[in-house]
């Protein structure tokens, strides 16, 4: 991966608050960009000590989630991912450690909305979700976060504890120059007919999982 250009810039920012079907609720602070690497409409979510401009410990180190936009999950909340429940869980978590939440518009692991309902397709057919996006005629994860260095650091964020169980965020981001301190996992949110994505996901992208599927 390419280094972040140093010519990506805050667009914009406002406060925004939250709340979810379950009753949470929460503020949060936006900032938007210009001059990112892909050109898309990623958002940087302040959470926490973050969602104000007086973070009570602005020297301390962010919990920050990279969550790749998922219209079925996060929206219409789709049991065939773990999507929904995975952004939900890194909004409180964030909100009570400090940090940020950048929501990056990458569906289908980069291969858009499109493409990723005709690897659903796909799988019903046969094929994990992996082998889905390669038989489309893509990569198993298209996905790039040289944008998301990019947001980290004009927003000034050079050092983070990273909350995922995925490796290559992680390795992407320390390509791109920002530290991370600590690789923390989310849960784990598996329902009567995500089993075998969240199999794929432990078994060919790495995923630290922690449970037998």
């Amino acid at each position: 991966m390419p280094p972040p250009a140093d010519r990506a810039r805050v667009r914009n920012r406002i406060q925004l608050p939250l709340r979810f079907d379950d009753g949470y609720a929460t503020e949060a602070r936006v900032w938007t960009f210009d001059r990112l690497s892909d050109g898309r409409e990623h958002l940087a979510l302040g959470l926490g000590d973050r969602a104000t401009d007086r973070p009570r410990d602005p020297a301390g180190v962010p919990l920050v989630r990279l969550h790749s936009e998922c219209l079925t999950g996060d929206v219409l909340g789709s049991q065939r991912c773990d999507c929904g429940p995975q952004l939900r869980e890194a909004v409180e978590r964030i909100a009570d450690a400090g940090g940020y939440l950048l929501y990056l518009r990458q569906e289908g692991r980069g291969i858009g909305l499109y493409n990723k309902l005709d690897a659903y397709a796909l799988q019903d057919a046969g094929l994990d979700t992996y082998e889905a996006n390669v038989a489309l005629g893509f990569a198993e994860d298209e996905r790039d976060y040289t944008a998301a260095a990019q947001m980290l650091l004009a927003l000034g964020v050079g050092r983070l504890d990273l909350l995922t169980n995925n490796p290559d965020k992680a390795a992407q981001l320390v390509a791109a120059g920002i530290r991370v301190d600590n690789r923390v996992t989310t849960g784990v949110h598996l329902t009567p007919v995500n089993g075998r994505y969240l199999a794929a996901k432990a078994w060919q992208g790495q995923h630290t999982l922690g449970i037998a599927l």
